[in-house]
Parts: structure tokens; sequence; C-alpha cells
């Protein structure tokens, strides 16, 4: 097979590959969650089924996770936890804006085996 075409087919297994998945309590998943989607899925939380939304690595050992948890009077517990850089991080907040957001940027500086690093592409 021409090298070329090798790595145009490497390329896609990349690309097809999850990076990580967003479960909430209720069964909702979605695979490489977007902001929108985290919004989404955190709007959708109450405080009787569905209580807690968890974004981590597709793996079985996952060595960092995020979740989210409705507390009482609207506000949600925001836990961050990263085994290779130590981080362990429980925050509270009102706004679901900005757990999306802020989510979304933590998450795009974790490292994934699969995923090619900034100097690969």
């Amino acid at each position: 097979m021409p090298a070329a075409t090798r790595r145009s087919e490497e390329g896609r297994a990349q690309m097809a590959a999850r990076f990580c998945v967003a479960d909430s309590e209720n069964g909702d998943r979605i695979d490489d969650p977007s902001e929108d989607a985290l919004f989404m899925m955190i709007s959708d939380l109450n405080d009787s089924d569905n209580t807690f939304v968890v974004v981590q690595p597709d793996e079985d050992d996952p060595v960092w996770f995020v979740s989210v948890a409705v507390l009482d009077e609207g506000d949600y517990e925001v836990v961050r936890r990263d085994t290779t850089r130590n981080e362990h991080e429980v925050t509270t907040s009102t706004s679901i804006n900005d757990i999306a957001h802020d989510l979304t940027i933590w998450m795009a500086a974790r490292s994934h085996p699969e995923r090619p690093s900034q100097q690969d592409t």
C-alpha cells in the first residue's frame, strides 16, 4: 500500500477514535461532547432522577474525569480530577454556561494516547 494511502487511513482512524464520553445518571451518553452538548446535558439535570453528568476518557482506567452534580437551590458542584497532573478541584457554580465553557477548555488540555499531539498536526 502506498505511504500516502496508509497515512490517510491512519488519520481517519485517529479522527474516528473517541477522546471522551459524557454520561448522565439517566443513561444519556454523548461521545466527544461539545460545549453546547455539555450545556444541554447539565441543563437536563434535576434533583430526583438525573442528578449528575460525568465526562472521562473512553478507556478502562481513565486518568482524568470531571463531574457536575445538582445541589440544592440551583447550584452545581463541579469536580475535576486528573491523576497525571495531581489535580483535584471542587467548585460550585450557578451558571450552566460558565460550567460548560470552563469544562470544554479544561478537557481540551487533557492528554490522551489516541489523540495526536500538537506536534503531530
